[in-house]
């Protein structure tokens, strides 16, 4: 930076029941597309601190999943997005780097998995800026459930969770 000073990026990985402020997120972006809020995931804060020599400031972002009442993509449409994304990752994870700092990587050395916010199955655009977050893969595979419960209006995805769902 200028003057000195440096970003760092941390993202606390959840999934945690929406916030009262996500669950109006949502509920206000599903409404605004024509759809009805069926669950909310709370995915990840991303927790952006700049530290310089005259000044120190941070902001968090909670990164939410709405699961409206989005129809599914048929194979053919899945497949094709799935291509998609598999084509652009490698650029996306570079210019994340350019962005943020290294994209994260596993104890082993390999990337973490990209996850799409707006998942594939339900209309995600593959390489949108906004719909992408790094996510280690245990965690990563461990999501398909929970987006099954969010998206059958269940439980604990269609009620209020905490403010802060973790320390730090």
């Amino acid at each position: 930076m200028p003057g000195g000073g440096q970003f760092r990026t941390v993202i606390y990985y959840g999934p945690w029941q929406c916030s009262a402020q996500l669950m109006t997120y949502c509920q206000e972006k599903c409404a605004g597309r024509g759809h009805v809020l069926q669950g909310c995931m709370w995915l990840a804060d991303v927790k952006m601190d700049f530290q310089g020599t005259l000044v120190q400031a941070g902001s968090r972002f909670g990164m939410a999943h709405c699961c409206c009442n989005y129809g599914a993509l048929t194979p053919v449409q899945n497949e094709a997005a799935r291509n998609r994304w598999n084509k652009a990752r490698r650029g996306f994870r570079e210019e994340w780097s350019r962005r943020f700092g290294d994209w994260p990587t596993e104890a082993d050395g390999m990337p973490y998995q990209g996850h799409h916010i707006r998942d594939l199955q339900h209309g995600g655009n593959p390489t949108d800026w906004d719909n992408l977050l790094p996510f280690p893969q245990d965690l990563h595979e461990d999501l398909l459930g929970p987006y099954n419960q969010c998206y059958a209006n269940q439980p604990p995805w269609t009620r209020v969770g905490v403010d802060h769902p973790y320390g730090g």
